[in-house]
């Protein structure tokens, strides 16, 4: 069975380890982010939980279905690049463990207390954990290099800025809704287990479908980027590249590819030296370590974008190339998309390059190495939904009572959810991962400043601190769990 995959049973070992660590950690991430969907509906008694769970459920595996992957790439583009490349050794597997038990425990932990943390905090403090200790373990590498730290700055600015947002646009919701509507009741708290009004009902369980399908659009990408790299280090042949490529895209792909390639042969000074080929995978790995420019990274990248143009001439159908090709051509599209990437984003392109034509040839790359297979979204899902009906009680009870010294009214959780919608629909957008927690609660804590019931000091301050410790507190987890993962997959297991 394993030998038909080209894998042996250590190997399958790891991978069905990894896959299930993976899922554990949607599993857990269903107890914070996703019952922060289902809270209001629930505290209000508009779903009973049972209904509640079931219908985000449904909504979050369409929110994960339709989601366009941008987010889960902008993880993985996170991770250490030599460890991305070479994640079915040893040192990747002992990455994809470390990092997803750091951030299960510290979930784990935040949820037994009943503390909304957030998931998204705790996987990317996690990321940067194994990337500054797989430096400090490299010979060859200063400290930090490996991490993707201008994209480690852009996530931490929608990390921070989104419960911004949320805190001051849900309470200015809030204040438009009671200067325009005229319903006293919509400004109530739930009495007992009496039900709202049917209007209010259908309200609160509407904006607690938008949650749900903008939670399942974003956060439920994490888990599937990181399942698609497992299984691209371990099963190259079926998943290193979208074979579902049409022809014709394909085709435009190649010609984008060869005209790219002549570019290069005709900037100032003359064509780029030759470079031999694992010089140049060495070079552009270099490159996208550190981020510092070279004199040999160019003549690198036409080494490597000329691989590409070479293997996708008179290409029809990429399911066509032997297992091996497509290990092969991943590898260098991956390096010639990501060093085009970090090329323009940090204004390094050669100037008589055309920037737009450029950032064009480098989309059309990732289209053929950045797809997920509609059963990883399935799964993601269904993890995702089950730890919703499993832990929504805890967060739920926060979120309800312990942030304002007043019950949640209907209007509060209906304007916090709403908030909570856009802003993570505009990150989807964006390709940014945000904590439907932080966005919530804090779209919460500002409805009750807007109202005038004050929040409750102890549980905001609990909030905040779980809040500001998780970076830290994963960043040492990861680093740690990745030098014992390390020992274990090599010493132990024996996978190299």
């Amino acid at each position: 069975m394993f030998s038909s995959l080209g894998i042996d049973l250590p190997t399958a070992t790891l991978l069905c380890l990894a896959v299930l660590l993976a899922l554990s950690f949607e599993f857990v991430n269903g107890f914070h982010d996703t019952a922060n969907a289902v809270a209001t509906v629930i505290y209000t008694h508009s779903l009973t939980p049972t209904q509640a769970v079931v219908w985000s459920g449904a909504w979050n595996l369409i929110g994960v279905l339709t989601s366009t992957g941008a987010v889960a790439f902008g993880i993985v583009a996170l991770l250490p690049v030599e460890l991305v490349i070479n994640v079915g050794s040893g040192a990747g597997f002992a990455m994809v463990f470390a990092l997803l038990l750091s951030a299960i425990i510290w979930n784990l932990g935040t949820w037994y207390l009943g503390l909304p943390a957030s998931s998204s905090h705790t996987l990317i403090g996690s990321i940067v954990g194994v990337g500054l200790m797989n430096s400090l373990m490299s010979p060859d590498s200063a400290f930090g290099d490996g991490v993707n730290w201008a994209k480690v700055a852009d996530t931490v600015k929608a990390l921070v800025f989104s419960p911004l947002i949320g805190f001051v646009a849900a309470g200015l919701l809030l204040l438009a809704a009671k200067a325009l509507l005229r319903k006293p009741e919509l400004f109530t708290a739930p009495e007992g287990q009496k039900p709202p009004p049917p209007w209010i009902r259908g309200l609160l369980v509407l904006t607690c479908t938008g949650v749900s399908f903008a939670h399942g659009s974003n956060d439920g990408q994490k888990g599937m980027g990181l399942i698609v790299l497992i299984l691209v280090g371990i099963v190259p042949a079926a998943f290193a590249l979208n074979l579902g490529t049409s022809t014709d895209s394909l085709h435009g792909v190649a010609a984008a590819s060869t005209v790219f390639s002549q570019s290069l042969q005709q900037l100032p000074g003359g064509p780029p030296p030759s470079v031999g080929v694992d010089a140049a995978h060495k070079q552009l790995t270099q490159y996208l370590r550190s981020g510092r420019d070279a004199p040999q990274t160019v003549p690198a990248l036409a080494a490597v974008n000329a691989r590409v143009a070479a293997r996708l001439a008179n290409l029809d159908n990429l399911s066509a190339l032997p297992g091996p090709d497509r290990r092969a051509l991943r590898l260098d599209v991956y390096l010639v998309s990501e060093t085009l990437s970090r090329m323009l984003k940090a204004k390094q392109l050669p100037a008589a390059l055309d920037a737009k034509a450029t950032a064009k040839y480098q989309k059309s790359l990732k289209g053929l190495t950045d797809f997920i297979p509609v059963w990883v979204k399935v799964v993601v899902a269904l993890a995702l939904g089950l730890g919703t009906m499993i832990g929504w009680k805890r967060i739920v009870v926060t979120v309800g009572e312990k942030i304002g010294k007043a019950h949640l009214t209907y209007g509060q959780g209906a304007a916090a959810e709403l908030v909570a919608f856009g802003t993570i629909e505009a990150a989807d957008v964006l390709g940014l991962p945000v904590s439907t927690t932080h966005i919530l609660s804090s779209g919460i804590a500002g409805t009750m400043v807007a109202n005038g019931s004050g929040i409750q000091r102890e549980t905001v301050r609990n909030i905040l601190l779980a809040w500001v410790l998780t970076l830290p507190v994963c960043v040492l987890l990861g680093a740690a769990l990745f030098g014992a993962a390390l020992f274990f997959v090599l010493r132990v297991l024996g996978v190299q």
